[in-house]
């Protein structure tokens, strides 16, 4: 691993108490049918997959279009993100690691679900499991693979542990072919889980 820590809380912690009574409160909401779980989902899913990870889009589509902003992020990734105005609880000590054609990198948070929100917003479910935290130290390319991720045998895989002093976010291979793309279209080729290293960019020319 790259970057090893302790946590206050481990796998088997309790859940805090302002979580279970958020959960205990839309139980009763449901069950009064002045909520309904399918839309809660949807919001859920939306700062999950889109709002939030837009914030991490524009850094990577700027350090893309920027050598000296990607200079900048490489460097000291907490500064230069703030140049973009993304900052604050979660992201306050952010490294920024590169895919190259040599290394591919992954983030994890082998103890709890340590995340970047102010560039990825929140953490998807799979994210925080027990499985994904165990495995990506274990077999990253085994995790990578069922991601729909082939990682050559001759290309290194590096795992990344996130924590709550340090946390990592992956600067993706621009894809081929889009060179001729501005910064707003070239947002919309980055995923949440490139930016994890679960996942790679759409291709020059995918929708959005």
């Amino acid at each position: 691993m790259s970057q090893d820590h302790d946590h206050a809380h481990g796998h088997d912690a309790p859940l805090p108490e302002v979580v279970l009574r958020v959960k205990a409160l839309e139980a009763l909401l449901t069950e009064k049918g002045l909520v309904d779980p399918a839309a809660l989902d949807a919001i859920v899913d939306t700062y999950e997959t889109r709002i939030g990870p837009r914030n991490g889009a524009r850094v990577v589509a700027r350090a893309w279009t920027d050598p000296a902003y990607k200079a900048r992020l490489l460097a000291d990734g907490s500064k230069a993100i703030a140049e973009l105005g993304y900052s604050g609880v979660q992201g306050e000590d952010m490294v920024v690691v590169e895919n190259t054609p040599g290394v591919h990198n992954m983030v994890v948070c082998t103890l709890c679900s340590c995340y970047p929100w102010p560039t990825l917003g929140l953490p998807p479910v799979w994210y925080k499991s027990a499985p994904y935290r165990s495995r990506a130290v274990i077999d990253p390319r085994g995790v990578l693979k069922e991601f729909g991720v082939e990682v050559p045998a001759d290309k290194e895989v590096r795992v990344w542990d996130s924590n709550a002093e340090l946390r990592y976010f992956v600067l993706p291979e621009r894809p081929p072919g889009s060179e001729g793309l501005d910064e707003e279209a070239l947002m919309d080729l980055v995923t949440r889980d490139s930016m994890i290293g679960t996942g790679l960019p759409k291709a020059a020319g995918a929708q959005p």
